[in-house]
């Protein structure tokens, strides 16, 4: 977890990198499959560090965050599936959090993660829309509210774990409505901005 001095930078990185994801995810994917490399390996590279001295920790986050962004981006074929993964386990969490108490068990988060990842890899291009324009909306709010000095987001912020430590509840309903709005948003302009570019029609010229 990140020292508590670095949250407000951590929630920056958040808004800029969520709406980024949300409204560009498919024109920009290398790009976000970059930012979200840089997330998850600095959260990895954290959670393996002691708390304890702060530049140790800003350098295993910063090394972590490095080689998780070139991974994901040299691994684009997993990168996708990865996206899809994610998807399918932010569906879960927030679902069951809507209906339930707790947390799902880990057996749901894995089935809800690898049929995300294996419909990512069927249907790319309206997958990998849908999925950064709901995770990157989600990851704005955090962020946003992070800033806005929520305790439950600046956690998540901190913890560099967006996905699974921001909690849901029926008490927050508008936090899942402003994520529904958002997402619903980011994939429209996606769809209207992102559509493949047209073959050009080469004409032989008469002789």
């Amino acid at each position: 977890m990140l020292p508590a001095a670095y949250v407000t930078p951590a929630a920056v990185v958040l808004v800029v990198g969520g709406a980024l994801a949300c409204f560009f995810g498919y024109r920009l994917f290398r790009v976000v499959l970059a930012i979200y490399g840089f997330i998850l390996g600095a959260a990895i590279a954290t959670s393996l560090m002691a708390p304890g001295n702060t530049g140790s920790l800003l350098l295993a986050a910063l090394v972590g965050g490095v080689i998780g962004a070139i991974v994901l981006n040299l691994a684009y074929f997993l990168g996708v599936a990865l996206i899809g993964a994610g998807a399918g386990a932010l569906a879960v969490h927030v679902l069951w959090a809507t209906i339930g108490r707790g947390d799902p068990h880990v057996a749901l988060v894995v089935i809800f993660a690898v049929v995300g990842a294996i419909v990512a890899t069927r249907l790319q291009r309206h997958v990998i829309i849908l999925a950064t324009a709901f995770g990157g909306a989600w990851t704005a709010i955090v962020g946003i509210l992070a800033m806005a000095g929520d305790h439950a987001a600046r956690g998540a912020a901190a913890a560099n774990n967006v996905w699974i430590a921001y909690p849901t509840s029926p008490e927050r309903w508008w936090v899942v409505l402003a994520w529904l709005v958002a997402g619903t948003i980011g994939a429209i302009v996606q769809l209207a901005t992102g559509k493949a570019p047209k073959a050009k029609v080469v004409r032989r010229k008469k002789r």
